[in-house]
């Protein structure tokens, strides 16, 4: 059976989860970090050290993206990508920006917030910041949206797997879609589905007992440091949240990409 190291929180895990539960792909799902330290098998095969990775027999395969064409390509009696080449592009384009742009956002109010990486005056000009970007960006979906039920076109696919995990996000930390908006009606649509009520339940049980509290006392005592990549640095950088990196790596509870090795 195939095997999903993830954890309930990440939209990247979300959108591999949805692929499998739509495709009705039988997996097991485990968190690869917990008492007994890091699972080895993810250690090995995950340069990154982040969520998701599939383990499909002697396929080891890490990237959200990567592993939903994995997917499609090995398992493609229930197809999730559009049948028209303009189409399949269409929602990769879309993802690709929440994937990197939009995450950056999301990711950043979950430092702030969740870990307690800002106070007082920055705090407020960071999400202030982040909350404006947000609406521009739901904008932009909702234009890409168009007249369409789903991001992929009449039925629910790819664009919606890879949507909804960021979407709900931001949604999650205040950042709405506007009232009455399009948008808003698709994920209300989408939170209907089996697939994505799952990943609303495995979200529900690892929060209990997990408050900002406990998080931000993680973070103090050094067992987790959180990866500060290519967009996540690039939104602190650029929106006044410097002195947060700078902090971090100071603490060492930041880190940045595997070196090859």
């Amino acid at each position: 059976m195939i095997k999903l190291f993830e954890h309930p929180l990440s939209p990247y895990a979300q959108k591999v989860k949805i692929m499998l539960l739509e495709k009705g792909i039988p997996f097991e799902a485990t968190t690869p970090i917990g008492a007994q330290g890091v699972d080895p098998v993810f250690g090995q095969a995950s340069p990154r050290g982040e969520v998701p990775m599939l383990v499909d027999g002697d396929a080891k395969i890490f990237d959200s993206t990567i592993i939903c064409e994995y997917l499609e390509d090995k398992y493609p009696a229930k197809p999730m990508r559009p049948a028209a080449a303009e189409e399949r592009a269409r929602v990769r384009m879309i993802e690709d920006q929440l994937d990197t742009i939009y995450e950056g956002v999301t990711w950043a109010v979950f430092e702030i917030e969740g870990w307690g990486r800002a106070t007082g005056e920055l705090k407020t000009v960071l999400l202030k910041r982040a909350a404006e970007q947000i609406a521009q960006f739901n904008g932009w979906l909702e234009k890409e949206l168009g007249n369409r039920q789903y991001f992929n076109g009449d039925s629910f696919g790819w664009g919606d797997a890879c949507a909804y995990p960021f979407v709900a996000g931001a949604a999650g930390q205040g950042n709405t879609p506007r009232a009455g908006s399009k948008l808003g009606a698709w994920l209300a649509r989408v939170m209907e589905r089996p697939s994505v009520r799952r990943c609303i339940a495995d979200i529900g049980d690892v929060q209990v007992g997990m408050g900002v509290g406990v998080l931000q006392q993680m973070l103090k005592s050094g067992i987790f440091k959180r990866e500060y990549r290519d967009h996540r640095l690039e939104w602190m950088m650029r929106s006044g949240g410097v002195e947060i990196v700078l902090a971090g790596m100071r603490a060492n509870n930041i880190r940045f990409s595997n070196e090859p090795s």
